[in-house]
């Protein structure tokens, strides 16, 4: 089947074959995340915390990163339903790449200088301190250009429908991952090799990601419909670097302003004591298995309606999205009350601390405030990029996340002394609300008028 012929019925590839690979591979990453967790927990509850606290802050990076991987699949999504020529598909992917590499770069030096004094910022145990140090040397800050990467080239083939692919790979990774934790916790005394706790988990995991770069390259490189040359190609106009960071910045905006206010909300957290702490950490990690759909679902419309829209059926858009909606927030609020009715055994496979797993089976019945919103969040904001109405997103994100997240945090969890239940109340109430918003936002069809094709 030819480039052209493949291009040409992409946009009709239905929405369960976009989805389901992508909420397999949520589930796998978030179940070898939990599995990590776990090791690290059996090797020192201090660790969790101290990995748990900078992992926000490499998550933040990841969202800058997202700057140039959403703009540049919102831009090819669009691209590709309006069938543009395979010269003009490269354009967008050259760019994107060479933005990928120039950023990973500085990010990598500006980490490696700022992350002493920016640990010294937090209120920390020292076994705490030296934890969250050497794992964010070295897979927040020399890993980075082999995230960035990694993160561009998966949003490459999505975009190209290559869904289950990217799947197969996550897969690899994740198990070279584990492994690698394995031998990174528990040594391997036979061969006299020490366990060398979340240095090696993060040398582990900058490994496998390594891996899992050389795979995709060779993946989009032997598929022809794929528009990625690098070396060969024509010079990028300059318009063409502008139309994704027009949409990528303010895109990304959404994400980066909840990044920074969950760093704020941890730095109260953390006032709270390591209990709290470790209790945040593994109530994330449980409730990441409940919005996988919902994630993946978001993920998925934003490809749809970006190939709708590109190719100028808006009106199908419009009503296929409240569908995908119901069923993404039917399938969080279903499996977060699972949760909660089995939350004593799933809690206990984490830790054995009294006060650690009271307040985490505690949380988790905050989390289904949660989830009901970030379910709505997750599926109309990425319907909303996908046709290229970003900046409604963004402005009005910041205004609650800030307005209502932080503010209710601090007010219910500090200044009421509600404690962490203060803050997750808070986050509750924001995802709520944005999420109703951004329900009336797409239901108006003021998106409409913002495709880019």
């Amino acid at each position: 089947m030819s480039a052209e012929i493949k291009k040409a019925n992409r946009g009709s590839l239905t929405m369960m074959q976009l989805v389901l690979p992508l909420v397999a591979e949520n589930f796998f990453r978030t179940l070898v995340s939990s599995i990590d967790t776990f090791m690290l927990s059996s090797y020192s509850g201090n660790a969790v915390a101290g990995v748990g606290l900078v992992s926000q802050w490499v998550f933040f990076i990841q969202v800058l990163f997202n700057v140039i991987c959403i703009g540049s699949g919102i831009v090819l999504a669009q691209y590709l339903g309006a069938k543009k020529s395979n010269e003009e598909l490269n354009h967008i992917a050259k760019a994107g790449f060479s933005m990928t590499i120039v950023a990973a770069l500085a990010f990598m030096i500006i980490i490696l200088i700022i992350t002493g004094p920016l640990l010294g910022a937090y209120t920390l145990e020292q076994e705490v301190r030296d934890t969250a140090y050497s794992y964010f040397i070295i897979y927040g800050g020399i890993g980075v250009p082999i995230t960035a990467i990694s993160m561009f080239q998966t949003r490459i083939l999505q975009t190209y429908s290559y869904t289950k692919q990217t799947l197969l790979i996550t897969i690899i990774v994740n198990i070279l991952n584990v492994i690698g934790n394995i031998v990174a916790i528990y040594g391997i005394p036979v061969l006299g090799i020490p366990a060398t706790g979340a240095a090696g988990v993060a040398g582990a995991s900058v490994f496998a990601t390594f891996v899992g770069n050389i795979i995709m390259f060779f993946m989009i490189r032997n598929r022809k419909d794929i528009q990625f040359k690098i070396f060969k190609a024509p010079k990028v106009p300059k318009n063409v670097y502008k139309l994704i960071l027009s949409i990528g910045i303010p895109t990304a905006g959404e994400n980066l302003s909840y990044n920074v206010a969950q760093i704020v909300i941890m730095a109260m957290i953390t006032s709270m004591g390591t209990y709290a702490m470790q209790s945040q950490v593994y109530t994330q990690t449980i409730v990441r298995f409940v919005f996988a759909i919902a994630s993946a679902t978001g993920s998925a419309v934003q490809i749809k309606v970006g190939y709708y829209v590109g190719a100028n059926k808006k009106d199908i858009a419009h009503k296929k999205v409240f569908k995908y909606s119901l069923v993404a927030t039917s399938c969080s609020m279903i499996l977060i009350l699972l949760v909660n009715l089995i939350k004593s055994p799933i809690v206990g496979f984490f830790t054995s601390d009294p006060a650690v797993f009271e307040l985490t089976k505690q949380l988790l019945i905050f989390s289904i405030y949660i989830e009901f919103g970030r379910s709505l969040n997750l599926v109309y904001v990425g319907a909303l990029k996908g046709a290229g109405d970003v900046k409604f997103p963004v402005f009005y994100g910041m205004l609650s996340m800030w307005g209502i997240m932080v503010f209710l945090s601090w007010f219910l969890g500090i200044q009421l002394g509600l404690g962490i239940i203060g803050c997750w109340l808070g986050i509750g109430t924001d995802e709520t609300t944005r999420g109703i918003v951004m329900f009336f936002r797409w239901k108006g069809k003021r998106w409409q008028k913002k495709s880019l094709v």
